[in-house]
């Protein structure tokens, strides 16, 4: 009997931010995914906006470097009313994703909204209620130093829903372009299980 050779890739979620950058790294296995790292990156206590985004390319590369990522997330750019803000912000998701492509990193970007709904079904859902469902979905217990580190690892867990069922049985429902539906992850682990996630409270989806 043949055995069912799962393939692996490490994915690395970036949420970019000019005072604090937070990251995940996730390795997925299969229809599996387990943590390997989150945190954050500091600059409040660098003035000059170059040094941060300096500081922001350095770390970026030092983390593709030593994980070893198959690809990269990052949190696409939002719409403020404050300009500078936006654009200190688009610039530091530049250099993320300059530091990626200097090491020949697959780049995707997610809509925050977008992320909040594959995490936890809902696109309205606040940081908090992001950080219970991950600390449910990975099974880890520490409490990050800042929500921002857990926004890092949601990107990289969002990517990974994203991925296409492909043991999916033929006749199966297909988007309008004829491809197999993507699953959320959300909705199957739900269906699994349904204890667990009732107790993290209510949810909306």
């Amino acid at each position: 009997m043949l055995q069912t050779i799962h393939k692996e890739r490490i994915i690395l979620g970036i949420d970019p931010g000019t005072a604090v950058m937070g990251y995940g790294l996730v390795k997925e296995i299969g229809s599996k995914i387990e943590l390997i790292s989150l945190g954050i990156i500091k600059m409040d206590n660098l003035d000059d906006h170059m040094l941060k985004l300096q500081r922001i390319f350095e770390k970026t590369v030092g983390l593709i470097d030593n994980y070893k990522p198959d690809c990269l997330s990052i949190e696409a750019p939002f719409y403020g009313k404050n300009i500078q803000v936006m654009l200190k912000l688009g610039r530091a998701q530049g250099v993320v994703m300059a530091a990626a492509l200097s090491r020949n990193i697959e780049i995707t970007e997610y809509a925050p909204r977008k992320i909040k709904q594959s995490i936890t079904g809902n696109g309205n859902a606040t940081k908090e209620q992001v950080a219970a469902m991950l600390k449910t979905l990975l099974n880890f217990t520490e409490t990050p130093e800042f929500l921002d580190a857990t926004d890092g690892l949601a990107v990289a867990v969002c990517h990974s829903f994203q991925k296409i069922n492909v043991s999916k049985p033929a006749g199966s429902k297909t988007n309008s372009s004829g491809s197999k539906k993507s699953y959320s992850g959300w909705e199957t682990f739900v269906k699994e299980n349904t204890s667990r996630v009732a107790g993290i409270g209510k949810v909306k989806k």
